[in-house]
């Protein structure tokens, strides 16, 4: 077999010893203690340590201005660079956050003194690159968005503490119900809590739309009724109850925040909705598509099979949707990390497929990838022929970084998204193969005929 010939990337022009940055200071940031390293020109004392008190913050800023400093860089410890962050940026300083992983290549470095100084010279030598951070408003609008999601995570866990003292007493309520905090799990509950323990009442409170009998329902309900196990209940309910009231609160200050956004341009009238209907669970406690519409200039994100609103805003809070900061799309893929990362040494490939991450925006466009595979769209066509072709786990990569591309180009052309639907992508496919079988057989010296029906 012949071997494979690797694309080969022309070298640039280094020059490690030209100042880039000649301006520059680094950061190493602690809990209590801030070390800070300007150029060795500007200070007698070029290497300073403050505290971490706000008061003593605004004076390091007033410090790197009697410098002459103009960038800084720091890592990405923590929530502790947040403040200095803010000050720094809010001075008019071009602030750099750094991935800490960038900076221990070179062994030895383990003091405070030191990592303040080395930082200052990768800095000055243009070594560094700034993490990306969205503008002030959506950084906003995200601290509340992650907030949300940890507010729904302690409720799911008092979900599982009423599943767990039901199970207790033996009410099987989980066999009959796909979910108890449901409108009729909820009726049962209560009335549970409010002292009544007859199956056939408790089964009385069963909404018309229940796939199960009322006699079912009364048969789950046949437990011991135990005064320890229904204290754990009414507990696990009121814990349930106070942080969904939070999660209204979060969804009036997110609203609230929604309505003050400034977006660039008029994005005119929003679409209608898809469909109406009742509220689903976990979602937003007002109507949110209108204000993610509003966000996105005038881009309806939610049009993309598999997106629904809660998504749409976890990605735009992450992402933002100024799309510029991403030179491509690849660049944009990459940053996800949902493209292959491929190790070449020695002209080989010693590693590949993609790096492992936690970026918010990579997993939520990972879990719309799953929720395609019985989508009678172009995307889920493709996701059932990835699927069966690498198995779920690449097909779940390949269809969030397809609809990673979707969201970069309708945020960067401002266009609609159209889908074509399955057969449309079926057939596309079909034409492809046929193409390359052709072309494979007029190299072989052969014609490629469509066979003749067999007549019935």
């Amino acid at each position: 077999m012949a071997k494979r010939k690797l694309k080969r990337t022309k070298p640039g022009v280094v020059n490690a010893l030209e100042q880039i940055n000649p301006n520059a200071a680094g950061i190493d940031i602690g809990a209590e203690e801030v070390w800070v390293a300007v150029p060795p020109d500007r200070d007698e004392e070029s290497v300073r340590s403050f505290s971490t008190f706000t008061a003593d913050l605004y004076r390091l800023a007033e410090w790197l201005k009697a410098c002459g400093v103009d960038i800084v860089a720091m890592e990405a410890t923590g929530v502790y660079w947040i403040p200095l962050f803010e000050i720094l940026e809010a001075r008019g300083f071009r602030v750099y956050l750094v991935n800490a992983r960038h900076l221990k290549n070179v062994s030895g470095r383990k003091s405070d003194i030191l990592d303040c100084q080395w930082i200052q010279q990768l800095l000055t030598y243009g070594l560094l690159n700034p993490s990306f951070r969205p503008p002030e408003e959506i950084v906003a609008i995200r601290s509340l968005v992650r907030h949300r999601e940890m507010l729904v995570q302690y409720r799911s866990a008092h979900i599982q503490h009423m599943q767990k003292a039901l199970t207790q007493m033996n009410l099987r309520l989980t066999n009959v119900l796909s979910d108890i905090t449901g409108v009729t799990g909820l009726k049962i509950i209560r009335a549970i809590i409010a002292g009544e323990h007859n199956p056939q009442v408790l089964a009385g409170f069963r909404e018309p739309g229940c796939k199960k009998s009322a006699e079912q329902i009364a048969k789950s309900l046949e437990g011991f009724y135990k005064r320890e196990h229904l204290f754990a209940l009414r507990q696990a309910l009121e814990l349930y109850d106070f942080y969904d009231r939070q999660l209204q609160a979060c969804d009036a200050e997110l609203e609230a925040m929604y309505q003050e956004f400034d977006p660039p341009e008029d994005p005119g009238t929003p679409p209608p909705a898809p469909h109406g209907g009742k509220r689903r669970k976990n979602q937003a406690y007002f109507d949110l598509a209108p204000a993610l519409y509003r966000m996105a200039g005038g881009v309806d994100l939610i049009s993309i099979d598999g997106l629904d609103a809660l998504t749409v805003q976890k990605v735009l809070s992450e992402i933002g949707t100024d799309m510029s900061k991403w030179p491509t799309v690849k660049h944009f893929a990459s940053w996800l990390r949902l493209c292959p990362n491929n190790k070449i040494t020695g002209g080989k490939v010693k590693q590949r497929g993609v790096q492992p991450t936690k970026n918010r925006a990579s997993i939520a466009l990972r879990v719309a990838a799953a929720s395609l595979k019985h989508s009678d769209s172009a995307l889920g066509a493709y996701y059932r022929r990835m699927c069966a072709r690498n198995g779920a786990p690449s097909a779940i990569t390949a269809t969030a970084h397809k609809l990673a591309r979707i969201i970069y180009y309708m945020l960067k052309e401002r266009k609609p998204y159209h889908d074509f639907g399955a057969d449309y992508y079926e057939q596309q496919h079909r034409t492809r193969v046929l193409r390359n079988l052709s072309r494979q057989a007029a190299k072989l010296g052969y014609r490629l005929e469509a066979a003749t029906p067999v007549p019935v």
